[in-house]
Formats: C-alpha cells, sequence, structure tokens
C-alpha cells in the first residue's frame, strides 16, 4: 500500500475526492429535489392537491327535540 502513496500525493488525492463527493452530493440533492415525490421543499404537488380540493361532506345535525 506505501507504494501507491509514492506515486500520489495524499493531500492531493483527498483534496480530489473531497471535491468529487461534494459534487456528487449536490447532484443526488439536486435530482432528488427536481421530483415531486422526494421535494422536501414545496412537498407532493400532483397528488395531494386533487385530494385537498375535494369537497367536504354534509355537516350531521344533531337531532332537535
Amino acid at each position: 500500500m506505501w507504494r501507491i502513496w509514492r506515486l500520489y500525493d495524499p493531500l492531493r488525492a483527498m483534496v480530489v475526492q473531497g471535491i468529487f463527493l461534494f459534487g456528487l452530493a449536490a447532484m443526488i440533492h439536486l435530482i432528488l429535489l427536481s421530483t415531486s415525490t422526494y421535494n422536501w421543499f414545496d412537498g407532493p404537488k400532483a397528488r395531494a392537491t386533487l385530494s385537498q380540493n375535494a369537497a367536504m361532506p354534509a355537516a350531521a345535525t344533531a337531532p332537535s327535540k
């Protein structure tokens, strides 16, 4: 293993790995935010709005005495 680190600078390898992992995490988060199911800012858009706009059932009244 020590021969591999003679070929590559450890600091530069860790910086490149950190940049790559940050870019990968940002890309995954942006892909999830672009979907309607996994968007945690706006929530589910199409399916929830249809059920929320449904008509309310008639109110039940108590029998009078």
